[in-house]
């Protein structure tokens, strides 16, 4: 059986560099025919305008109508209940996956995916291949002519790998000689596909992020963590192409932020980052955020980060950022050890049928690993040679030997000398993402891990538990008095250095307006446009000051009317006034509000120097909306958040 390629197939995306570049695949992958919809409701429409179409791909987290809705609406229609539907999620986890196969998702593809990936899950949905999940129970390991027991190892193309890499070439060059186990490694382009790989059989061990690794634990996949991959390692670089000055907030407000998987390091170190700077990061769907975090595989990151028009930077192992600052993409903003010092990110599992038939294929492994991570830390310049060849064997990424020895000597950056797992940061890890972030569960680390192996491949430094007195790490983190005693725990674990500015700036640029005979300023930055004052469709059922919708370029914009809003009198509108059009926190990522004013009289440079403290009214009353109060030519300003004005 064929599938036919001219099908009509709804791809529905909101983000227009992600949709542009899974239509892409799609043509790579011999299917032309695509109709593209932004959200779920022009996906509805379409489907309403096209009986001819004959599979729907969509993104879950979409404005006006989720992916999920979405598929919910088509599964209540007798029309549509038996188009087939594909979910592609960034979401990651596997609580996730389980949700939208429980709603009659046909199959659910992690994003970013490669067009290999997408094939496949089309050909299974079609009956062109079954599912490698209904072949039978994959067959003990296959031997080598020698006797020893093959061994299939994942990773992906990224520095926090490299011990496997050094370990491979040391085999390949006999300067190591296994006696139980032949190695045979095998790179992929996603964690997708590790992620897969692992929960299929297809691989013996891998090369995983620990978040990842756990969620898969959680959720019954049987593995076990043997050691870390490595130790620091990643870095947050910022877009080039966009100022950076003061307020540093400003610069990432309302913009996109890449992560590798939502159950990353990088995620959970980049939302502590900008949470601390005073911003709302987040995937979307996540609560109302104002910085939005995208997930894109990490060799992909400096391409989005040159097309995507609102992108202010992203987070990723190396040497891809790297990369990105000597193409002159990006610039760095900062390193994973700068957030947190000496953290674990990649981990080494390993399936549980495999530990249990090849223990002592196990114990070699992880004793020659050990060694090669302490061969990359004596010998960098030799390991950065060594890591071109085994992270960009088809020269597709363009690695070059001086970035990768960069990398391998920056001061505070990737650590592969001491492997041995800490558990008391992995809980840190889990229960950080569950209770600061709402991502994952929180497992039994001592059935996850198995220190056996470790013990023995780390002696020198398994006797103080993996931690020596430069991991010490110190509690940064103002926790409430009634936050429980395991939350500041797992916060005191977490560095945050002085270098990193994370203090709300108030200097920088404002648009000044006034209400009846008072001045008012909010960040220019917050500002999208301002338009002169128009007909308003009244909405029923809401609060006075909602006066309701405008029609601004085909798009709706809710109008906020801030003298009633902020309980003043009402007045009658007139020509003269104006609406500013707004960027505010939402669930689908910053979403735009109209508020109403009098008149628009500038845009000032106000320095910090000019701004005092909001007055004290009282314990009662809630002045966190305010800012500062401007002193200026003119008159007092009161400085608003205009955010936190709305959502009160």
């Amino acid at each position: 059986m064929k599938i036919d390629q001219k099908m009509k197939i709804l791809l529905a995306e909101d983000g227009n560099t992600m949709r542009k570049m899974e239509v892409k695949i799609l043509q790579q992958i011999g299917f032309e025919n695509i109709i593209e919809a932004l959200d779920g409701n022009q996906a509805i429409e379409k489907l309403m305008l096209d009986d001819k179409i004959k599979l729907v791909i969509s993104d879950w987290n979409m404005p006006n109508k989720s992916g999920l809705d979405l598929l919910k609406w088509m599964r209540e229609s007798k029309e549509y209940i038996n188009i087939p539907f594909i979910m592609a999620t960034g979401q990651g986890d596997k609580m996730y996956v389980n949700q939208a196969m429980e709603a009659g998702a046909s199959d659910v593809v992690g994003k970013p995916f490669s067009a290999d990936e997408l094939k496949q899950k089309i050909e299974v949905i079609f009956g062109v291949k079954k599912e490698t999940s209904d072949m039978p129970e994959k067959p003990a390991p296959v031997k080598d002519a020698g006797g020893r027991t093959i061994l299939k190892v994942a990773h992906i193309q990224i520095t926090d790998h490299l011990a496997l890499g050094v370990l491979k070439h040391r085999i390949d060059n006999n300067q190591l000689q296994p006696h139980s186990f032949a190695l045979q490694t095998q790179c992929m382009m996603s964690w997708n596909l590790v992620q897969d790989a692992l929960e299929k059989g297809s691989v013996d061990a891998a090369f995983i992020m620990a978040p990842i690794a756990m969620d898969l634990f959680n959720y019954g996949v049987p593995i076990r963590l043997v050691l870390f991959a490595h130790k620091n390692g990643s870095i947050m670089v910022r877009n080039k192409a966009v100022e950076y000055h003061k307020p540093y907030q400003q610069f990432f407000k309302h913009k996109v932020f890449f992560i590798p998987h939502r159950m990353s390091i990088h995620n959970m170190l980049a939302h502590k980052y900008f949470s601390e700077m005073g911003l709302k990061p987040g995937v979307v769907g996540a609560g109302a955020v104002n910085m939005m975090f995208e997930v894109v595989a990490p060799v992909n990151m400096p391409a989005f980060l040159k097309e995507t028009p609102n992108s202010c930077g992203f987070m990723v192992a190396e040497p891809i950022g790297s990369m990105a600052i000597a193409a002159g993409i990006a610039e760095r903003q900062l390193i994973s050890s700068e957030i947190w010092e000496q953290h674990p990110c990649c981990v080494v599992v390993f399936r549980e049928d495999f530990i249990g038939r090849h223990t002592d294929a196990v114990h070699e492994f992880t004793n020659m690993l050990v060694n090669s991570g302490k061969y990359i830390e004596e010998n960098p310049e030799e390991s950065a040679k060594i890591a071109v060849s085994f992270l960009d064997p088809e020269k597709k990424i363009g690695l070059q030997p001086s970035i990768l020895s960069k990398v391998l000597t920056e001061i505070n950056g990737i650590t592969t000398n001491d492997l041995y797992p800490v558990m008391e940061d992995l809980d840190v890890i889990q229960r950080f993402m569950k209770d600061n972030m709402n991502i994952g569960s929180i497992i039994d680390l001592e059935k996850f891990v198995d220190l056996r192996f470790a013990t023995e491949a780390c002696k020198d430094i398994s006797a103080t538990g993996g931690r020596s007195a430069q991991k010490e790490v110190i509690e940064v983190t103002a926790l409430a008095e009634d936050v429980q005693a395991d939350k500041q725990k797992v916060a005191s674990r977490i560095k945050l250095t002085g270098k990193i500015v994370t203090s709300v700036g108030r200097e920088g640029k404002y648009i000044i307006f006034k209400l009846a005979d008072e001045r008012y300023g909010i960040p220019v930055l917050d500002v999208r446009e301002i338009i002169r004052m128009t007909d308003i469709r009244p909405m029923p059922m809401m609060p006075d000051y909602h006066k309701g919708v405008i029609n601004l370029r085909g798009r709706i914009i809710p109008i906020v009317d801030l003298r009633l809003k902020l309980s003043m009198e009402p007045v009658a509108y007139t020509e003269r006034m104006c609406i500013i059009v707004v960027d505010v926190a939402g669930h689908a990522g910053s979403t735009r509000v109209g508020i109403t004013t009098d008149t628009v009289i500038e845009v000032s440079d106000i320095k910090e120097s000019t701004i005092a403290d909001t007055p004290s009214f009282g314990n009662k009353l809630d002045t966190s909306y305010i800012i500062g109060m401007a002193k200026m030519t003119d008159g007092v300003t009161t400085l608003l958040d205009i955010e936190k004005v709305l959502i009160s």
